[in-house]
């Protein structure tokens, strides 16, 4: 049986006693048990869920909800009234209490969204609703935690809480065909008109509901002014914004346990040190649960860590993993990154490749060929951009959330991110198909080109949705996965069916396409190689605009988190 004190943090060590997140849990217990998550993989799955929870919500249910970029006109669906802005504001026009926190966001002339999150916040202030731009962060921070939390008043059984790193803007409503959103956000010219996305939030069903809602409650009772900047404020007095969180409701009991809810759900999170600690009253000094549980859990890991991510390009995170491959001599780790980044301009690309392939060659320093990195591409070749931020480690610990692996990530954004252990009782005799090893199984199915999923299912009419827990349609989609997914249930078995399937692939390619091409996504990223004067300027803008240090100076100098 796996002791949760060994992978998860406790109270203690989230080493953040000014937070009323853990208060209702018991003695040093930083988690929540009952609870039952399923991982909603690719933005067509997760927006279409949301759609409905949207429009379940009557009046006295509430809709909290952050974002790091959201375009106002985003549809969920295909059906023109699914538009996110219109959804939400109706919400609160048949007495729905619906509050936003959105990133104020730096200049879109820097490949960023200012002008789409305040449309958006203007748009719902418009009509009715609650939606605040929010630029409590540290000199070219950014507020990045993406979530929702859906509470209805007459069922809690139903309520819900979305997590992970999907926002409510463009480019991100992809399907596992990979064929882009059609309202596609411009991005380097490699991935096309329509950009295909990889991405993966969850839907957090039980207790741990009410956790995700007070991170959202300590974000919106922060007394500090949402902005700094005198230029912001003279505007927003101009313009009539809303610089003033209205008081929120009492908060509502915690949802009750979910009838075969055997997941337990721990919350991390990364707050800067604002303001030399003087602001977020909830995290005096920052808070950095994410690098301390990724930490923990990493020295845990013997066998297998899997990982889907946007970036992976820090030293700092790439020396945890280094104590681990080098104190685990079976420690493998399989990492699924964007081939090249999303923006082309030189300023950008060149520091983000140098700070990948620093941190990839200690990976590879320390675990040689036990290392492995792949690119996925849509069955056109084109490149997909893997958004993700998904961890698997020895199929027991996993987590989905908004951090990336790098620096910024662990010390400089607000991130939020949600682990599950599965606490259900081993089959006898049987194979354990926990929540951890389905998780990374389903994805290596979509990787691999294996037929499974429960759109395969005759008579499952919400097909882009996974299944309910105890379900036939569970119990069908886990049998399929054994039986398509045999050669990936063992580590070792996994990271060899990887780089073979990779291997072939590559081979089709580098032989002109002729042929079939051989089932399969992945692609081996190669190796970026770079003059000593462009190693010189890019580790500049690379540490210091990239991959920024939000650590308070003494933990920086004992690289500690």
């Amino acid at each position: 049986m796996t002791r949760l004190e060994d992978w998860l943090l406790t109270k203690r060590e989230r080493a953040n006693a000014r937070s009323v997140l853990d208060a209702r849990h018991p003695g040093q217990d930083a988690w929540s048990h009952g609870n039952h998550v399923r991982p909603l993989i690719h933005g067509a799955t997760y927006f279409a869920e949301l759609k409905a929870a949207i429009e379940a919500t009557r009046d006295g249910d509430l809709i909290y909800f952050t974002d790091w970029r959201g375009d106002p006109d985003q549809r969920l669906t295909d059906d023109p009234d699914s538009v996110a802005r219109d959804l939400l504001a109706a919400a609160d026009q048949r007495g729905v209490d619906v509050r936003g926190l959105i990133w104020r966001s730096h200049l879109d002339k820097l490949s960023f969204s200012a002008e789409q999150n305040r449309q958006l916040g203007l748009e719902l202030q418009a009509r009715g609703a609650e939606a605040l731009l929010d630029m409590r962060v540290r000199t070219l921070g950014s507020h990045h935690q993406k979530m929702v939390v859906i509470r209805y008043a007459d069922h809690p059984a139903d309520d819900v809480a979305f997590v992970g790193g999907i926002d409510l803007c463009h480019s991100r409503r992809d399907d596992a065909e990979h064929r882009g959103d059609p309202q596609p956000q411009a991005m380097a010219p490699v991935y096309g008109p329509t950009p295909a996305w990889h991405d993966v939030q969850v839907a957090i069903h039980g207790p741990a509901v009410h956790d995700v809602e007070r991170v959202f409650r300590e974000r919106w009772l922060d007394p500090t002014p949402l902005s700094r900047n005198p230029v912001f404020w003279l505007h927003d007095l101009l313009t009539g914004t809303d610089l003033e969180p209205d008081p929120l409701p009492p908060q509502a009991d915690p949802p009750p346990p979910v009838p075969q809810g055997t997941h337990v759900v721990q919350l991390l999170r990364t707050y800067p040190n604002l303001r030399h600690g003087r602001d977020y009253p909830f995290a005096r000094g920052g808070e950095r649960s994410v690098a301390r549980g990724y930490s923990k859990a990493l020295a845990r890991s013997r066998q297998l860590v899997y990982i889907e991510d946007q970036y992976l390009w820090s030293v700092d995170v790439a020396r945890a993993f280094v104590g681990a491959l080098r104190s685990n001599p079976e420690l493998r780790v399989i990492a699924v990154l964007p081939r090249v980044p999303d923006q082309s301009a030189p300023l950008s690309r060149v520091p983000q490749q140098w700070g990948r392939a620093e941190a990839l060659a200690l990976l590879r320093e320390a675990g040689g060929d036990r290392v492995a990195v792949y690119s996925i591409e849509n069955h056109v070749g084109r490149p997909v951009y893997v958004h993700a931020k998904v961890c698997v480690m020895d199929d027991v610990w996993a987590t989905v959330g908004s951090d990336n692996f790098n620096r910024r990530s662990w010390t400089h954004d607000s991130e939020l991110s949600a682990v599950v252990i599965d606490e259900a009782e081993p089959v006898p005799d049987g194979l354990d198909l926990n929540y951890a090893r389905r998780l990374r199984l389903t994805l290596a199915a979509e990787h691999l080109d294996r037929e499974v999923g429960p759109a395969r299912f005759p008579g499952d009419t919400a097909h882009l949705l996974p299944p309910r827990p105890g379900t036939p349609t569970e119990a069908a989609l886990d049998a399929a996965l054994l039986d398509q997914l045999a050669d990936c249930v063992d580590p070792a078995d996994a990271f060899e069916t990887f780089a073979a399937s990779a291997r072939r692939l590559e081979a089709w390619h580098a032989g002109g396409m002729r042929g079939p091409r051989p089932a399969g996504r992945l692609r081996p990223i190669p190796e970026v190689h770079f003059s000593a004067w462009t190693r010189r300027w890019a580790d500049v803008m690379y540490r210091r605009v990239h991959d920024p240090d939000g650590r308070p100076r003494v933990l920086r100098q004992r690289r500690q988190f």
